[in-house]
């Protein structure tokens, strides 16, 4: 049996995950921009846990409007086998459309196996470092943001992306959630970083004839700075083989639990 919680439960919970950081971070910021919706408009999203108040896993599942696909699903767990039990039900997990979800590399092989079942065709998993930020105070910043004009050159950047089903998330990024860029003399952005639903950083991207000038460390920098001011989460997530993004993230002060690791199952 699950429930979805509501109102206080969720700023009970966010507090609750923060002894489990940094497994628990991706509910955790999720939970953070829900809880403070008088600053930002969260993604529609149950929050739905195995029981209340003392809870083993925690599924925060989006709700899809026409046209959505990139939406995760981050998932908590304490306990694999009810884990195991609760992905299982359909009313938890929709096996049947496009999944994106977001767990702790310890975990791939239960969804693996419970997709099996389910004949859902095999999938690609995406394995990323987990980068925190705890002091901002020594880093540079700038003061441009990004809006719904942009969607489509993020768009045409993101390597996911490339799909109408990917402008609508873009645009809801753009929208509701932090954004930072470097514009150029005629105040086009040439350079930028968005904030996901998770309230991780993300979509940092140059374009190809402005890099080498140091833009994507300032836009990190003010990103932190940003986020880290409205009380929010400062982190990201690196995909294993891109030792670029490691190195200028690590250099700017940022830390991983080398024994942990997010994965994203893509069906």
């Amino acid at each position: 049996m699950t429930m979805e919680l509501t109102g206080e439960q969720l700023k009970i919970t966010e507090t609750r995950l923060k002894k489990y950081l940094p497994r628990s971070q991706q509910v955790y910021g999720y939970l953070v921009l829900m809880n403070r919706s008088d600053q930002v408009r969260a993604d529609p999203v149950k929050v739905l846990v195995d029981r209340w108040p003392e809870f083993n896993v925690i599924i925060c599942k989006p709700q899809y409007e026409k046209g959505d696909l990139f939406k995760d699903t981050p998932v908590f767990a304490n306990d694999e086998a009810i884990l195991e039990e609760t992905i299982r039900k359909s009313s938890v997990i929709d096996w049947t459309r496009f999944l994106c979800l977001g767990i702790n590399l310890r975990h791939v092989d239960i969804f693996k196996a419970v997709a099996s079942e389910k004949n859902v065709p095999s999938c690609k998993l995406a394995v990323c470092h987990m980068m925190i930020l705890k002091d901002v105070s020594d880093l540079p910043s700038i003061d441009s943001s990004m809006d719904e004009s942009h969607v489509g050159l993020v768009n045409q950047s993101w390597k996911f992306a490339k799909t109408r089903e990917a402008v609508g998330m873009i645009r809801n990024m753009l929208a509701n959630f932090p954004s930072c860029c470097v514009l150029d003399a005629e105040a086009k952005p040439v350079a930028w970083i968005l904030t996901y639903p998770t309230c991780a950083m993300g979509m940092l991207h140059t374009l190809p004839e402005h890099r080498g000038k140091g833009y994507a460390k300032v836009l990190v920098s003010t990103m932190a700075k940003r986020l880290h001011a409205q009380g929010y989460p400062v982190y990201c997530f690196i995909e294993e083989e891109n030792e670029v993004s490691y190195n200028l993230f690590k250099n700017l002060g940022f830390t991983e639990d080398p024994s942990h690791r997010e994965a994203w199952p893509l069906q």
